[in-house]
């Protein structure tokens, strides 16, 4: 079981380094052609899509994982983020300020891939640095 967690922790941390890296013809090796988020349907172009429109809103953009729990099949993280979104984030007037918050996500993965994700993003955090 040990080995299991260690290779799956080894799987999220690519990915994240992937994302990092925006290296987008990468994504299918860590995100299933299936993939949901937060119950969309978003499969691998959407999943892909909405990433993209993450670092074109928030150029600095820079996952660091924080608390990482694993329990194969699934990884909970607290991924914590220090950037300077553009414009409005959240429905906040961020305009290129920088503010720190937290992601709290949960993966399950199928055939070594993420295929579900449920995120909350810590918008009171943001709200309090503005």
């Amino acid at each position: 079981m040990e080995d299991a967690k260690a290779s799956l922790a080894s799987i999220y941390h690519a990915y994240l380094a992937c994302l990092n890296a925006q290296d987008w013809d990468r994504l299918g090796q860590f995100v299933h052609d299936k993939a949901i988020h937060n119950g969309r349907e978003l499969g691998l172009p959407g999943y892909r899509a909405m990433l993209e429109g993450d670092f074109e809103e928030i150029p600095d953009l820079h996952f660091a994982a924080k608390m990482l729990m694993c329990d194969p099949p699934f990884i909970g993280c607290r991924i914590v983020f220090q950037c300077a979104p553009k414009g409005i984030f959240f429905g906040l007037p961020i305009n290129g300020k920088r503010v720190k918050f937290s992601e709290h996500a949960f993966y399950k993965f199928h055939e070594n891939k993420i295929i579900e994700v449920w995120s909350v993003i810590d918008k009171a955090a943001i709200e309090a640095q503005l």
